[in-house]
């Protein structure tokens, strides 16, 4: 068994007044522990604590925590072994594959797409890339081979690092075919197969994706309802020795937390105390909509920080461009090692990217404006059409992580689809298939689009609802 273990008095604050009203019973007990697990909060392969001592935490007598272990084991949510204690299990076991599938854009023109938190291309795109085809000839003289990254951009990256409070030279910057292939080097440069890579819970799909094409394992450590579980993922550290982490203290993909800097200050700390190397993704930190002033970057906190960031969220997907940012003796290990999948970026987009972040302010405040606008929209229509569904409207990023209110959001993707709406339901976002209550819907979408793919999922959700019953109360 690979998973972390749980303390009684952790499992006990997750399954907080689990009696309700009445009298604690086994069938109660076993109840609430399969909604932790459903929901993602309790990820399979986690060892539950010694029936004593669980007893001991919440109260009650050690037969009735004995009979809601064989409740669960009945169920396929928990298996034991004698002298060695009992884990979690999730029925069925993995249903998500790890396939790709969810995220790859739809040819049809008559499906909205709510499977992408991706913005269009902004209006100034235009004249970056008349000026970056200016530039141009002044380097047609040369080989047009960049394994480490134009020059130009790197030093333009590496000052907005600098400004940010992290002080940064060109040689610390790898451009990139966006931050998944940014992660995808630094997996293949530092993981081996069979190493473990602690992730948040849920997590950004394409990361699995990539910890599991390296032969990796994930390690789930769950978000609590108010950010991350720092004591659990210290713990976690601790216990499971990863190789590497992958974070995403940054408007969280897909919960949309960001890390105060006190949280930062204890993460580098856990980081530090383990020996720890962590990836942290910047894709969504300048998607800020707060208007005040951010937190210091993770790795002013630590030197065991190793961050990506893309132009895809921010700019636009279509340049295909990221970057690493890490130690310098890192950088050429990954140039190195690059030659094995590609030989560099092109010049073109480098160029076009290099004139964005040049006027970067203005781009990003018109970015800032259209994304505070459509989630606006997207607020409007949920409340009109599913003003049943939960959500916390954060501080930045591109996405709602919306509470339907049941685990169906797998069946409710399908549904959708035949609707004519692409839909990320809650297991793209887990490790182990958990997380059905959930789904992620972007506010990227013009008003109207928007409106019409809320009135589609909410024609969606009425029919599974009749065919479900009460059991299934989504709308």
């Amino acid at each position: 068994m690979n998973g972390t273990s749980l303390s009684a008095r952790k499992l006990a604050d997750l399954l907080g007044a689990w009696t309700g009203t009445g009298r604690p019973s086994s069938r109660a007990l076993a109840a609430e522990v399969r909604q932790l697990v459903r929901d993602g909060r309790l990820p399979p392969d986690t060892r539950l604590p010694a029936e004593r001592e669980l007893a001991d935490a919440l109260g009650v007598s050690r037969t009735l925590v004995v009979r809601t272990l064989e409740l669960l084991r009945e169920d396929g949510f928990a298996s034991s072994r004698r002298g060695a204690g009992s884990w979690v299990r999730l029925p069925g076991g993995d249903r998500t594959g790890g396939a790709p599938a969810g995220w790859v854009p739809g040819e049809d023109s008559e499906v909205i797409n709510l499977a992408q938190a991706t913005p269009a291309a902004p209006a100034e795109l235009v004249g970056a890339a008349r000026r970056a085809q200016e530039r141009l000839p002044e380097h047609l003289g040369e080989h047009g081979y960049l394994p480490h990254g134009l020059l130009a951009l790197r030093a333009r990256i590496a000052e907005g690092y600098t400004r940010r409070g992290l002080p940064t030279g060109p040689e610390q910057v790898l451009i990139t075919h966006g931050a998944q292939h940014a992660f995808a080097l630094v997996l293949r440069t530092l993981v081996a197969p069979g190493d473990r890579v602690l992730v948040e819970h849920p997590t950004y799909p394409n990361a699995l994706t990539a910890i599991h094409g390296v032969h990796a394992r994930p390690v789930a450590v769950p978000m609590a309802e108010d950010g991350w579980d720092l004591e659990q993922l210290a713990a976690t550290l601790r216990q499971t020795s990863p190789r590497l982490a992958y974070l995403i203290p940054d408007f969280h993909n897909p919960t949309g937390f960001r890390l105060d800097a006190g949280g930062r200050a204890r993460l580098g700390q856990a980081l530090r105390r383990t020996c720890t190397t962590a990836v942290v993704d910047e894709t969504l930190v300048d998607l800020d909509l707060t208007g005040q002033p951010p937190p210091p970057p993770m790795a002013a906190f630590s030197n065991r920080v190793i961050t990506v960031g893309s132009a895809s969220k921010a700019f636009w997907g279509g340049l295909r461009l990221g970057w690493v940012r890490a130690p310098e003796d890192l950088v050429r290990r990954m140039v190195l090692g690059r030659a094995a999948v590609d030989l560099g970026g092109p010049l073109l987009e480098q160029l076009v990217l290099d004139e964005l972040l040049a006027a970067s302010d203005e781009v990003l405040a018109r970015r800032r404006q259209e994304i505070t606008d459509r989630r606006g929209d997207l607020v409007a229509a949920l409340a009109a059409h599913l003003p049943h569904w939960r959500y916390r409207l954060p501080d930045g990023g591109l996405s709602l992580w919306c509470d339907i209110g049941a685990p169906v959001s797998s069946r409710l993707s399908v549904a959708a689809e035949q609707r004519g709406v692409r839909l990320a339901p809650g297991a793209r976002f887990s490790v182990n298939g958990s997380l059905e209550r959930w789904v992620r819907v972007p506010c990227t979408l013009p008003g109207e689009q928007a409106a019409e793919a809320v009135r589609r999922l909410a024609r969606a959700a009425g029919s599974l609802r009749e065919i479900g019953g009460q059991d299934d109360p989504i709308v």
